[in-house]
């Protein structure tokens, strides 16, 4: 038995709920915070957010319905939970698209943990530039290495759409980087 599947079946029993969300948490922690922290950018709000995220998998296991796998359904999670967090704290004013960009470009340079490189830079510039759902569309495939399939109940949009924005943003990359 797949080892999701198993562990569905001890969340939903009361009895085994309290040891099996231990054992979520030592699997699925670090790759939900590192999806959540890239669309969040720092780490104390991803620490918030993935905070958030898994007291409400917590709350709501017992209406999971198993139509996607477990992981699908957790990334779907921190995805809202993300854009929840983002909407709210998003009450800053701006003159324009560009000053919010250089805001959260300022915000992940100065952050403690962003250890990257001059092209780790650009790289992130350049993704910081696409439009909000191709940025996530290209993190999710290329970071979180989530199949298009996945990313497609996630984000709710068509296969077909996901591909033809991946590799979109997979050819301005290429022709930005090393500009």
């Amino acid at each position: 038995m797949n080892k999701d599947v198993e562990l569905v079946k001890k969340l939903k029993d009361v009895t085994q709920k309290d040891a099996a969300f231990s054992e979520l948490l030592d699997v699925y922690q670090e790759r939900l915070y590192w999806h959540i922290r890239k669309i969040v950018t720092t780490h104390e709000n991803a620490d918030d957010v993935l905070q958030n995220t898994f007291i409400r998998i917590y709350k709501s296991i017992q209406n999971f319905q198993e139509k996607s796998t477990l992981h699908t359904w957790m990334y779907r999670i921190a995805y809202n939970e993300s854009i929840r967090f983002l909407e709210k704290n998003n009450k800053k004013s701006y003159d324009n698209i560009d000053a919010i960009s250089e805001s959260h470009l300022e915000v992940l340079f100065d952050d403690a943990y962003f250890d990257g490189d001059e092209i780790h830079k650009k790289l992130n510039s350049i993704i910081d530039g696409f439009k909000i759902k191709q940025k996530r569309i290209f993190q999710m495939k290329y970071f979180d290495d989530l199949s298009f399939r996945q990313i497609s109940e996630i984000l709710e949009v068509p296969e077909s759409t996901l591909k033809s924005s991946y590799y979109s943003s997979v050819k301005t990359i290429e022709e930005k980087i090393f500009l």
